[in-house]
């Protein structure tokens, strides 16, 4: 007889600001609605193991990103770098974009983007309607990551310009910082029950932020960090990749926030597999994931069904798939670059039958 599926996580009520799900009934700015966002069951073992989805695409702008955003933002001010009617400057694939561009229109801000074309299309036509203006590093049709050069110019830009302030999120400590919420919501959610924690390694603010206030309250939780395979923060050999917003590219400096004192393991995961899993997870489940969130929830899924009897892991879901339709979703363009690959899908597919995903009927009292 199949095991029992366990019953739901209980929805904590939110009643004071202390609380890390805390959100007013009524808020005043786009930026007072991040947070608080839902862990997803995907599956479960017969023993019990179960992987939860940290779905940091139901924070505005669809992302994880604007929570560092705003903290950079609200850091520099404290600090004196950025002074009324300022310029933000960021060299960024498009999230961290997002998230500048929605904090700089609520303080006053003007926002300048330098970008490639490496980034998802509505990413960059996401940031110009929130206003930012967009600096573009290599000709259109140069399809190549160009995060060093980026970097370079966003520096340069902001050396000569007056009141402005390049945010330089791979350097920046408050990039980590303002993912320590994560861990307390995370915390608070599961009661201190997680076993490893899981996610993808870009700046390394996001994985390494929240792993780092969760060993506080958790010490025996591991951390397991993953990046597209080409990236070089986990070793050679490097070459290019799809993955979009995560990974290290050869010429790029590894960020600051990159911790490698609180890792546990690094793995590496390629273009097709990440992308074949964001694809069937929309399918079975009807869930849209980003690409590189696919490369996490593949080496979740992968490693769940050996994990000892009862664990529980939680994968960082850094944003969804509805900025990807263009991509990872796009046959035309997957084959074009050999990443549609059926079996792959088809194993990726057993995987996630095999480890009884959640598919139950509507419990009564959520009708």
């Amino acid at each position: 007889m199949p095991a029992p599926i366990p019953a739901p996580l209980p929805i904590p009520l939110r009643t004071s600001v202390h609380d890390p799900l805390y959100r007013p009934p009524v808020v005043r700015r786009v930026s007072e609605l991040i947070g608080a966002t839902p862990l997803f069951e995907l599956c479960h073992t017969a023993d019990g193991s179960r992987l939860l989805l940290k779905l940091e695409q139901f924070n505005p702008t669809g992302t994880a990103k604007i929570r560092m955003a705003r903290q950079m933002v609200v850091d520099a001010e404290e600090r004196g770098l950025l002074r009324p009617g300022g310029r933000i400057i960021e060299s960024t694939s498009g999230n961290t974009g997002l998230g500048l561009a929605v904090v700089a229109a609520e303080r006053g801000y003007t926002f300048t983007a330098v970008v490639d074309h490496h980034a998802a299309v509505d990413k960059l036509r996401a940031m110009t309607a929130l206003g930012a203006e967009l600096v573009y590093v290599a000709q259109e049709g140069d399809e190549e990551l160009a995060t060093a050069a980026r970097e370079e110019l966003a520096e340069k830009m902001a050396a000569d310009s007056d009141n402005a302030y390049f945010t330089e999120q791979h350097n920046n400590p408050a990039n980590g910082v303002g993912y320590h919420p994560v861990a307390r919501e995370i915390d608070k959610a599961l009661d201190g029950r997680i076993d490893e924690l899981i996610g993808a390694v870009g700046t390394g603010g996001g994985l390494f932020g929240t792993g780092k206030v969760l060993r506080e309250t958790v010490p025996g939780v591991r951390i397991v960090g993953v990046e597209p395979k080409g990236s070089i923060a986990f070793g050679p050999p490097a070459h290019d990749y799809y993955q979009s917003g995560t990974g290290t590219p050869e010429g790029a400096t590894i960020g600051a926030m990159v911790d490698y004192g609180l890792l546990d393991e690094g793995i590496k995961v390629g273009d097709v597999e990440a992308f074949a899993t964001a694809r069937v997870v929309a399918r079975r489940v009807g869930l849209l994931v980003g690409g590189s969130a696919g490369g996490v929830v593949y080496e979740a899924l992968r490693r769940l069904a050996a994990q000892p009897p009862g664990t529980t892991t939680v994968a960082l879901v850094n944003d969804g798939g509805e900025k990807y339709m263009d991509t990872v979703f796009d046959d035309d363009w997957m084959t074009v670059r050999g990443l549609l690959d059926p079996q792959v899908e088809s194993d990726v597919d057993e995987l996630l039958t095999t480890l009884r995903p959640v598919t139950t009927e509507i419990p009564r009292e959520h009708l």
